[in-house]
């Protein structure tokens, strides 16, 4: 029987306490140090923050297709590191996780990596072509049990398809994740928010309305098809407001929002470095400040990387040539922990909530973001709240080096992963 005892654990800010895993899950929590290790492992929690185990509803792995940029085995890796225990890889890889056996490839590499949970994500509709409903029923059926469905990188425009993929995924529980932009009203070339920096930098613009409309039309779809609707990546305070009024009307709708939209302004982009080319763009202040209240009181209900790795060709070009994305997965939770921890906004309960149980109950995950009780899986992200990290690109376990973080120093950091009872990462390096 393998056995892990976590010392002095302050279990989501309640307070310390000892807790006892065996065979993977918790089976004692209180003062059990002074029994005598008994020949168990000891991870010393003195001082730290123990949390269930981190999840993240939105990841890009690159695999397949373009494994020079990430791997499942470095994202996972990376996410391991960056305390999470369970993932989900979208569906725009090459070729796209349109069929049963797809999802079943991506199921089986995560397994073989064996750091973190890797649950694929379906895609909507066929290659992502926004016209045909890809495999969705086959696969939920398949050994992936696939249950989110999403086109990411691309908007499931076309309010007809979209319609009909709420109705197809309510029949057994599912949610489509809408990556909301109106290709119409956000352009080709759109790649800066609309507004005056946009105008002086010479960078065509995205504004807002090509968000908000989106979201507007799809709560009113899920109301129609009494399906469950996810927004992926909020961006605006308008969204927001769409998000308030959906939820008090009853709306089954979730929303997500990325560590960076939470800091990051549009003012970045003045450099035209391509590290902060994002889709959806960094926006003003005031849209930052909306995102961060609506964290706060729920109406945003997770927060989710996007991470996003691209090779150095793809991303070391002029800003508008510059493909969209961020690195995450290694730095979210100190980013949580630097905006919304240390300013008030959250406590250790609801950065839990936010990162754990929100995520791992809108992607259906019974065995992630339990409470921390006595037979729940020891799923456990441990945190040191007072610790500060200086962010080095070139110390990341991903592949990639689009990191919009280097440099900075924020508090809070991961200090130690475990998945079912085994310690996978410790103080940045795996075990």
């Amino acid at each position: 029987m393998s056995a892990l005892l976590v010392t002095g654990a302050d279990l989501a800010g309640a307070g310390a306490q000892d807790v006892l895993v065996e065979d993977g899950v918790i089976v004692e929590i209180g003062s059990i140090g002074a029994k005598g290790s008994r020949g168990w492992d000891v991870l010393d929690a003195d001082g730290l923050v123990v949390l269930p185990g981190l999840v993240d509803l939105h990841t890009h792995l690159r695999e397949p297709g373009r494994e020079d940029a990430e791997t499942i085995a470095s994202g996972s890796a990376a996410a391991a590191v960056g305390g999470f225990t369970a993932i989900l890889a979208m569906a725009n890889t090459s070729p796209v996780t349109d069929t049963a056996e797809a999802a079943e490839r991506i199921l089986d590499l995560g397994r073989a990596a064996g750091l973190v949970d890797v649950v694929p994500v379906g895609a909507v509709t066929k290659g992502l072509g926004g016209d045909e409903l890809a495999e969705l029923g086959l696969m939920h059926r398949s050994r992936a049990g696939v249950t989110v469905f999403s086109d990411d990188g691309r908007c499931v425009h076309d309010a007809r398809v979209m319609r009909r993929a709420l109705e197809y995924v309510r029949a057994f529980g599912g949610v489509v994740s809408q990556h909301a932009q109106d290709p119409h009203l956000a352009g080709p070339q759109a790649c800066a928010h609309e507004g005056e920096l946009s105008g002086r930098l010479g960078l065509p613009g995205w504004p807002g309305i090509a968000e908000e409309s989106i979201v507007a039309r799809d709560v009113m779809l899920a109301r129609h098809t009494g399906s469950r609707l996810h927004v992926a990546h909020v961006s605006t305070a308008g969204t927001v407001e769409v998000l308030r009024w959906a939820k008090a009307q009853g709306v089954s709708v979730t929303a997500e929002v990325t560590p960076h939209h939470l800091v990051l302004t549009t003012d970045l982009l003045a450099g035209y470095d391509p590290t902060f080319k994002v889709n959806p763009p960094l926006r003003p202040q005031e849209d930052v400040d909306a995102l961060r209240e609506a964290l706060a009181d729920g109406t945003i209900d997770a927060v989710a990387t996007d991470h996003a790795p691209h090779a150095r060709h793809d991303k070391e070009h002029a800003f508008v040539d510059a493909a969209f994305g961020m690195v995450g997965l290694e730095t979210s939770l100190s980013v949580v922990s630097d905006v919304m921890v240390r300013s008030g906004r959250l406590d250790w309960a609801g950065v839990a909530r936010i990162m754990s149980q929100n995520p791992a109950r809108i992607a259906g995950l019974p065995n992630h973001g339990r409470a921390l009780e006595v037979g729940a899986p020891a799923n456990l992200t441990l945190v040191d709240p007072s610790a500060e990290v200086t962010v080095d690109r070139g110390a990341s376990l991903s592949l990639s080096r689009n990191n919009p973080w280097h440099g900075r120093t924020l508090q809070g950091a991961v200090h130690a992963t475990v998945l079912r009872g085994r310690v996978t990462a410790q103080k940045g390096a795996l075990t």
